[in-house]
């Protein structure tokens, strides 16, 4: 059965879950070092201007573990090390634009942290995470990323603001 979801200008956007597919794959990888997670501004791209960890879309013959280290060394220099699966995420965005992610962390990295044209890469204690200047959805589970907890989330989006969300632990 379609989910029927209100816009912010009153329309309706209906998705229906069971036959999504999304048109494009991606990944996040969020590097922990000693109570610290490194965190990127997005300079471009979809998210531009906000707080998010390196990540971009999978390429055709990539597994989501190799996007994961080929992303975060190209948008902030660094390889992360002991990669681990945490969740997974679904956006459908009210403008037809969808994804899924897959959210990794890694528990080391080799390398010198780099700004590049895509990041300006920062180190940022756990407990003083910016949420307020990161997606929406972010606060809902990233939190149980932290603590290792798995997660499966489904969001509605229109532009940035979130309409509809669902955790499905």
């Amino acid at each position: 059965m379609p989910l029927a979801v209100q816009t912010r200008s009153g329309g309706v956007f209906a998705i229906d879950w069971d036959a999504w597919s999304p048109v494009d794959t991606a990944v996040l990888t969020f590097i922990r070092q000693e109570g610290r997670l490194l965190l990127i501004l997005k300079k471009r791209g979809l998210g531009k201007g906000k707080i998010n960890a390196p990540g971009g879309r999978i390429e055709p013959g990539e597994t989501a573990e190799q996007a994961a280290v080929r992303e975060t060394r190209e948008e902030v220099g660094l390889t992360p090390l002991g990669l681990r699966s945490a969740g997974r995420l679904e956006f459908a965005f009210v403008d037809g634009y969808s994804l899924r992610c897959h959210v990794f962390t890694a528990s080391g990295f080799e390398g010198e942290l780099t700004e590049t044209d895509e990041a300006d890469p920062f180190w940022c204690p756990e407990p003083e995470i910016p949420y307020d200047r990161m997606w929406a959805d972010d606060r809902l589970w990233l939190p149980r990323m932290l603590e290792g907890r798995p997660f499966d989330a489904r969001f509605v989006f229109e532009d940035d603001a979130m309409l509809w969300h669902q955790m499905c632990l």
